[in-house]
Parts: C-alpha cells; sequence; structure tokens
C-alpha cells in the first residue's frame, strides 16, 4: 500500500529550507502558511517577510524539492507571498502612522552625493519588487523629488479630510514642490519647518504602505529632529561618496540618527567608480572603498557601491529614473541591490522586535 504523506512529515522536510536573513528554517518562522494535503497532492504558499527578497525562486525550488521527496507525495504547488512587518515599535509620543508600516530616512551629512537620486531609485526598486512604496520629500528648501520624477506641475487634491499623495512609477509622492512655483525660495524658521513635518505625515491619506522612503534634508539639522519627535522610524540610510570630505561629514550623520533612536538601515556609497563605457575600464576618480570603511567602523550594514554614469543623471533631469529606463543595466541592477539589502535589513529589524515584544513565533495555518 503506498505511503499517505501526512502534515508533520511535509513540515520536517520544509525545514530544511532556511531564510538568508533571518538565519532559521521558515517553518520555524512561521511563513508557512493554507497548507494543504489531499491524495499525496500538497499545496502551500511561503510568506516571506519582503517581496523584494533576492533568492526567493530559489526558495521556492528548494522547498518544493524538498516535499516532492516526501514518501507518497504525487504533486507539490508552492505560491510565494509576502508580508511586511513594522519594525518600527509604537513609543510613547509617536504613535504610529495610519497607512505606513516602515518609515525609512534617506539622508546624507552634506549636500551634492545624490541622496535624493538614490531615495528615488530606492522607492521605485521596491516598488517594482511588488512592495507598496511612498516617497516622503523632506528636503523642504530644496524639494527635487517631483523634478526626478517628471511630475512637475502637479496640484495635489484632497479627499475631504486630507491631502491625496500624487503617484508615478507606482510609487505615492508628497513634496513640498507641490505647494510653491518652482522659484520661490521656503524662508522657515525650525517651528515652521516642525509643523510642515507633522503636517506631512499627519494629514496625508498614505495607504497602506509597507515603507515610506523620506527623503531627508543634507546635513543634521531642524528636519531630523522633528522626525525622531513624528512618527516611529524603522530605519536611516544615509549616503556617500568616497572621499574623505564626504565621508567625514556621513560620520557625522549616522552618529546624529543614533543620537535619535533611530537605527542605521545601512550606508550606501554614491559615485563609487566610473566604468568607461567603451573599454569598460573601472576608474576609482572619487577614491575606493570608504563607505564600506565607513560601514566596518560605525558596525553598520553596507548596502552597496553605485557608479558614476551618465544616464543616471539625464535619468533624474528627465524624470524617468534609472530603475526605469535601463533596469537591467549595472547602475539598474545595483540600485536594486541596494533596495533588497534595505528590505532585508528592515526584515530583520522586524523580526527581532516581534521575538522581542511576542516572545513565541506565529503558528502555521493547516487546513
Amino acid at each position: 500500500m503506498p505511503a499517505t504523506p501526512d502534515t508533520d512529515a511535509v513540515l520536517n522536510a520544509l525545514r530544511v529550507v532556511i531564510d538568508p536573513d533571518l538565519r532559521r528554517d521558515i517553518v520555524s518562522l512561521g511563513f508557512i502558511k493554507d497548507l494543504t494535503l489531499k491524495d499525496g497532492d500538497v499545496s502551500f504558499a511561503i510568506e516571506l517577510t519582503t517581496p523584494a527578497c533576492p533568492v526567493k525562486e530559489q526558495m521556492r525550488e528548494q522547498a518544493s524539492a524538498a516535499v516532492r521527496a516526501v514518501p507518497g507525495v504525487r504533486s507539490v504547488d508552492v505560491r510565494m507571498t509576502a508580508n511586511v512587518r513594522s519594525a518600527s515599535a509604537p513609543e510613547t509620543g509617536r504613535p504610529p502612522l495610519p497607512g505606513v508600516k516602515n518609515v525609512i530616512a534617506v539622508g546624507a551629512g552634506k549636500g551634492g552625493v545624490g541622496k535624493t537620486t538614490v531615495a528615488v531609485n530606492l522607492a521605485i526598486a521596491l516598488a517594482r519588487c511588488g512592495s507598496r512604496v511612498g516617497i516622503l520629500d523632506a528636503d523642504i528648501y530644496g524639494p527635487n523629488v517631483p523634478i526626478m520624477l517628471g511630475l512637475t506641475g502637479i496640484q495635489l487634491s484632497t479627499d475631504g479630510q486630507k491631502i491625496v499623495p500624487a503617484e508615478k512609477y507606482g510609487v505615492q509622492v508628497v513634496s513640498m514642490g507641490f505647494l510653491t512655483s518652482d522659484d520661490a525660495p521656503v524662508i522657515w524658521r525650525g517651528p515652521m519647518l516642525h509643523g510642515a513635518i507633522q503636517q506631512f505625515f499627519r494629514e496625508v491619506a498614505w495607504k497602506d504602505l509597507d515603507y515610506l522612503i523620506v527623503d531627508m534634508p543634507p546635513g543634521t539639522g531642524d528636519v531630523a529632529l522633528s522626525l525622531s519627535q513624528t512618527v516611529p522610524v524603522a530605519g536611516s540610510i544615509v549616503v556617500t561618496t568616497p572621499q574623505k570630505v564626504s565621508l567625514a561629514d556621513s560620520l557625522r550623520a549616522v552618529k546624529m540618527y543614533q543620537k535619535l533612536n533611530i537605527p542605521a538601515i545601512g550606508i550606501v556609497e554614491n559615485m563609487s567608480y566610473y566604468a568607461c563605457p567603451n573599454c569598460h575600464h573601472e576608474a576609482d576618480i572619487f577614491g575606493h572603498g570608504g563607505g564600506e570603511a565607513l560601514a566596518t567602523q560605525l558596525e553598520v550594514p553596507f548596502l552597496g557601491r553605485l557608479p558614476v554614469y551618465q544616464p543616471i543623471r539625464e535619468g533624474s533631469d528627465s524624470g524617468v529614473p534609472i530603475v526605469v529606463s535601463e533596469p537591467g543595466s549595472t547602475a539598474g541592477r545595483a540600485f536594486v541591490t541596494v533596495a533588497e539589502r534595505a528590505a532585508a535589513q528592515v526584515s530583520i529589524a522586524a523580526h527581532k522586535a516581534a521575538e522581542a515584544n511576542k516572545g513565541k513565533i506565529p503558528l502555521i495555518q493547516v487546513r
């Protein structure tokens, strides 16, 4: 009589599949959902903690192969899903932001390092991986996000109660650039900045976001302080370039976020190298390895290097970012890698927070 597989046999087989970021098997992590067995036909879903998982297909194949090896199994149907968890525990005075799971600040110690370019491409890359993403342009004095997304001249509307974000490339967008004319300078003191940040967070109808990317002003000023006082922040990404001047300022930026109790998601080294399009020779025109060395010094994750590449600049000027215009290019793939690594760090933080708060892992759903 042929063997009949049971739930325990299938789950035991699936314990060989390890999440590379959380470093535990997908069964003990509670990733197995809707497990069904009928006459040797097995069906289940693997619910990851982010759609931006670079190894999800390998995990699907490994899970399928493991279950097929169970005696009596005739067929296996594996569905890959994702449920992004919040990495921010609610704190007194900083209630959770409605409609947003994770707020991620993208900052820099100085201007001119490509912070907004990184923020915009990061948001689009996460959206293209299947996440629900928004971007808040908190660089009040230099709101360039609308230019980079091709949204100049846009007027925001309301739903009768809150501001409705604009949308481009699957990303919800709010910026001071939508509220002022292109040539009008914003000359505000600290209290006015704080009020604007409060409005952008609390009076905008953000809709079901996994990640809200906040493009911060450069330096260590009022907006960062207002951000830390307004909402729980999942973490910060600091953009630097390899030369010493930028690294010194980036060190201050990371220290600032740490003092504000905003954990470091990681450091990105922009303008890391120039690759000649003709001979493909790589030249370290701004130095080499400074961003990674800084990450090592501070014991924070290094998210990756981004090249000097003319279409990146052209895309920012034309409103068609590189992850849209050339997703398969070296530069486009580099931005996607940064997005995947950033999402992984948020997942790790969310998992640690869940274990600390609950003390147990969610139960497996079997039906």
